[in-house]
């Protein structure tokens, strides 16, 4: 029975996309931004004025104080990304932004040395008593024998995460004569050796070190991770820096060490609810605060921006950004960016041709490109394979989504071996009625040509165009003379045809380039003279 298909694309978007920005930003983020877009402002905590003004924002970009939740993300239909000048994401609700398509980036490492500095700033501070000394001072008092402190020298300087703020500590207080000892489950000992620090338990961390600062993820595992059988294990002259996320530190437990003087003192940058204007532990004199420093210079403000600022642009241009949060891709390697709008093509062409529920796709990749990580193919399959076939806005960060939620079971497989072609992206998908569909592509030549080279088994070699018209029927004298008669007489130029057939008389395949969609009556026409079994026009979505 002959089956038809067309994919209609969605209208361009031409006006210039429109980023707000919802905080104070560094001059040179909307600098970085550059023209092409429009720059629109708001007050993000003003949440009547944010929810307006994200009815036709395609990008937002936030600090710490804009809550961009479900109901944020609701109001913003036409939103691409989330941009936050930061680290944290506590004020992103990124399940609600998977869900609905839009990609979360951040700035992972602009405030690194930032963050480095002020803990090595609390722990000097604790170790001499600065801040209490100059309090002092400043009222009148000249009390040298109160504020008597200790030397980082020779003293044991136990970092809990050494991860990239981790190890930029470590580098930093070697040169105080320190010895460094470090908790780290996923640090390898190679790297620990790298960096001159010796791995130890957490147990044994507690127990030797003097100083202890803390740098992991606020995870379900970490939170509270340092309480009161930790604080207990620590010598009493010890003091503990957390410059890394509220709550790693257990509040309520370390106020009662503190004031049983079990620990020396304490230098906190954050806090399990900022600011703590209730905490106790404001009142101690044992005790260092700031308020949330870590990334306030003006270095980390501006790498932060500029960072997220090329992070949109990447994004707004459809291409996978390496910061983003939601988006599983990384870091895409030159030899590898060329294939991804290759295969987003290829993933259209093949829901061209899907004509039931699709229950399994593969994707394999042939060639020398699984010398690299191509992981990112996946997803630019996933994301052509919805792009004109559902109602949403499909994009790297909620096809793998779209998949699931469809329960179709999605494979990437790599083999070396390619005998026809240098790399080579095939398509295998298998259909609820137990057909199996096929494309497959390849990058030629110089210019990268991008080339559909199969189709359900039949071997072609067709440049990608706009629009292309797809036909399997039994091979007979005269088929080409019939379909060229029909398009021309409609007023369709056929740029390119190429056929395909496994044997005399057997089926075959044509594939035709069109310089424009053809009407839906000459598709009928031409489907009901050739008798085809297959028959697909599929226009390309760039």
């Amino acid at each position: 029975m002959a089956r038809e298909s067309r994919i209609v694309p969605k209208e361009p978007y031409v006006s210039k996309p429109v980023v707000l920005i919802a905080e104070e930003l560094s001059p040179a983020t909307v600098d970085a931004l550059g023209p092409d877009f429009e720059i629109r402002n708001v007050d993000g905590t003003d949440r009547p004025a944010l929810l307006d003004a994200l009815s036709d924002a395609n990008a937002i970009l936030v600090r710490s104080a804009t809550k961009v939740d479900a109901e944020a993300i609701a109001a913003a239909p036409k939103l691409q990304v989330i941009a936050r000048a930061g680290v944290g994401l506590d004020n992103v609700d990124i399940k609600a932004a998977t869900t609905a398509g839009v990609m979360v980036v951040n700035a992972p490492t602009s405030n690194i040395i930032s963050a480095a500095e002020l803990t090595v700033g609390h722990i000097l501070s604790l170790a001499r008593h600065i801040p209490a000394a100059h309090a002092a001072l400043a009222q009148g008092e000249w009390k040298r024998s109160h504020y008597t402190g200790t030397e980082l020298y020779e003293k044991t300087i136990g970092i809990i995460g050494l991860g990239r703020i981790g190890a930029l500590i470590a580098a930093r207080l070697q040169a105080f004569g320190t010895e460094i000892i470090a908790y780290d489950p996923y640090i390898t000992a190679a790297r620990a050796q790298q960096l001159g620090v010796q791995t130890v338990s957490l147990d044994e961390l507690l127990e030797r070190s003097d100083f202890i600062t803390i740098h992991m993820p606020k995870t379900p595992e970490t939170t509270g991770m340092i309480s009161t059988e930790q604080l207990e294990k620590m010598k009493p002259t010890a003091f503990i820096v957390n410059v890394a996320r509220g709550g790693l530190i257990d509040e309520e437990a370390l106020h009662d060490a503190l004031v049983a003087k079990r620990i020396g003192g304490a230098g906190l940058d954050v806090f399990v609810a900022e600011p703590p204007r209730e905490s106790p532990l404001l009142a101690l004199p044992n005790v260092i605060v700031t308020p949330h420093l870590g990334a306030s210079t003006d270095e980390a403000q501006e790498k932060a921006g500029v960072s997220v600022a090329k992070s949109v642009r990447l994004a707004l241009a459809g291409e996978l950004v390496p910061d983003a949060v939601n988006v599983a891709g990384g870091v895409i390697d030159p030899y590898v960016r060329p294939g991804i709008p290759l295969v987003e093509k290829l993933g259209q062409l093949f829901a061209g041709l899907a004509h039931g529920r699709l229950t399994s796709i593969d994707i394999e990749v042939r060639g020398e490109l699984v010398d690299y990580d191509v992981s990112v193919l996946k997803l630019a399959a996933l994301k052509g394979l919805f792009t004109n076939i559902v109602s949403e806005t499909v994009s790297y960060v909620n096809a793998p989504l779209l998949a699931e939620q469809r329960g179709i079971e999605v494979r990437l497989i790599t083999s070396p071996d390619s005998p026809e072609y240098r790399n080579v992206i095939t398509l295998t998908g298998a259909l609820a009625d137990g057909t199996q569909v096929s494309v497959a592509g390849t990058l030629t030549g110089p210019k990268q040509i991008e080339k559909l080279v199969g189709v359900n088994g039949f071997e072609i070699e067709v440049p990608i165009a706009t629009t292309h018209i797809i036909m399997e029927y039994t091979d007979r004298p005269g088929i080409v003379a019939v379909y060229g008669q029909e398009f021309g007489d409609a007023g369709i130029n056929i740029a390119g045809m190429q056929i395909a057939r496994r044997e005399a008389g057997g089926s075959a395949l044509s594939v035709l380039t069109v310089d424009s969609p053809v009407p839906t009556d000459v598709l009928d026409r031409v489907r009901e003279a050739i008798d085809a079994t297959l028959f697909v026009e599929v226009d390309i979505t760039e």
